[in-house]
């Protein structure tokens, strides 16, 4: 089996590892790759989707697997691309895939089916937006997909008025709405739903830390770590979740003509009228991803390959017991910028934790360096929490390289 995987980030490194652990040992290719993931896949070096369908049919690929979100609405979108060339794709068609794209996609797919989610307003205007909110904290979504920096909760004006100026004024993240939204409040979980058209099986759930500082202080990041384990919700709670939220997400899709397959991520705060949905993803959460795909046992690549073709198998894989810890090593500047170019040492001394490559490329002299915001996630597992924990953390202090950031509270916070 030939299977491509669309990326480069330590969401794909990590899809890449697992699909390379699985018994039926496929043949891997990655577009773009990275450096790193080119241990494990051919990378692929085409301008554009178009070139990229005609490679996959000229290597007979058997299957993509959308890993970064934005191809999936780029042009006339990955999947619905992949399914014109007769090329089985585990993420869903463009149309699908704007429950991610568009915030307010989102936010009235979720009021039109009773979904639990945060009131909202939906803005065209810095003056409209402030007329829109009634109180702080507020929490500010730009419409549009921000690699995860469009987002922002405000506990003031002054804050509120800021960003709002980088979304209508500056534009950083280009043309588009804005959604005002009441704040909620309570723990966060991620939840992963693997969605094949009217079925769906749920997967191991996951906790993120998206604020760059210790005790979720700072602004908000793609992600400084993640917690994984069956043991973060009760059964109980998922009972809930399942019921109130995943059954009626995907009812309404059917609902919407909306045809899904791949993993859908509804990212839900705890509050204490139960579980709300934050916002969906349309693929793996990263670093959600590097925590919860080590923890994947059986076949992993004949469970994507199935599932694309309309075939969800949950019998295929399993999830072990225990606990998986991703930190995060971010470079200097992240999230307002970041410095590439700056030498990693002690990679070949992680031995008891995976290291999963988010923004490295290797130098002239073969030596990885950074080269992005988030530069790598070190990941292990252990019996327990705290296990897991600290074989993460004794990992990360192995690896070294000038400007890094890393939380010290992963899988703490929340807990204690």
């Amino acid at each position: 089996m030939k299977i491509l995987v669309t990326g480069k980030g330590g969401r794909e490194h990590a899809i890449l590892t697992a699909l390379s652990e699985s018994p039926s040992k496929p043949q891997l290719f990655a577009y773009p790759g990275s450096d790193a993931s080119a241990a494990l896949a051919t990378r692929v070096d085409v301008p554009n989707l178009t070139e990229l369908i005609a490679f996959m049919k000229r290597e007979a690929i058997d299957l993509c697997v959308a890993g970064e979100e934005a191809w999936l609405v780029k042009d006339e979108g990955l999947a619905n691309m992949c399914e014109n060339a007769g090329i089985p794709c585990w993420g869903p068609r463009k149309e699908s895939a704007q429950l991610e794209a568009s915030k307010a996609f989102a936010k009235h797919f979720l009021k039109r089916h009773a979904i639990p989610t945060a009131d909202f307003a939906e803005c065209q205007s810095k003056e409209e937006a402030l007329a829109a909110i009634k109180g702080y904290p507020t929490v500010l979504k730009f419409d549009g997909l921000a690699a995860g920096k469009g987002v922002a909760v405000c506990p003031n004006a002054e804050e509120a008025e800021a960003f709002l100026d980088e979304v209508f004024t500056k534009r950083l993240f280009g043309p588009g709405n804005l959604i005002v939204e009441t704040c909620l409040t309570g723990p966060e979980i991620s939840i992963f739903v693997s969605v094949c058209d009217d079925q769906y099986h749920i997967l191991m759930p996951a906790r993120d830390y998206k604020r760059i500082r210790d005790n979720d202080q700072g602004p908000n990041t793609g992600g400084m770590g993640a917690v994984a384990s069956r043991d973060l919700a009760e059964p109980s709670l998922m009972q809930r979740i399942e019921a109130e939220i995943v059954q009626p997400t995907v009812q309404g899709l059917i609902k919407d003509s909306l045809r899904y397959r791949g993993f859908l991520y509804c990212g839900l705060i705890l509050t204490p009228d139960g579980p709300k949905v934050i916002e969906y993803n349309c693929r793996f959460g990263d670093p959600e991803a590097e925590a919860v795909l080590p923890m994947v046992s059986g076949d992993f690549a004949e469970y994507c390959f199935a599932a694309a073709q309309g075939r969800l198998t949950p019998e295929l894989i399993s999830f072990k017991e225990g606990w998986s810890v991703c930190v995060i090593l971010a470079s200097a500047g992240y999230p307002a910028s970041s410095r590439n170019g700056d030498v990693i040492s002690g990679l070949d001394a992680v031995t008891a934790a995976k290291v999963f490559h988010c923004g490295t490329r290797q130098n002239a002299a073969g030596d990885y360096e950074t080269n992005g915001g988030r530069v790598l996630a070190v990941v292990a597992q252990g019996t327990t929490r705290n296990e897991a924990r600290d074989q993460a953390y004794a990992g990360a202090a192995k690896v070294k390289f000038d400007g890094q950031q890393s939380r010290t509270d992963i899988a703490k916070m929340h807990f204690e």
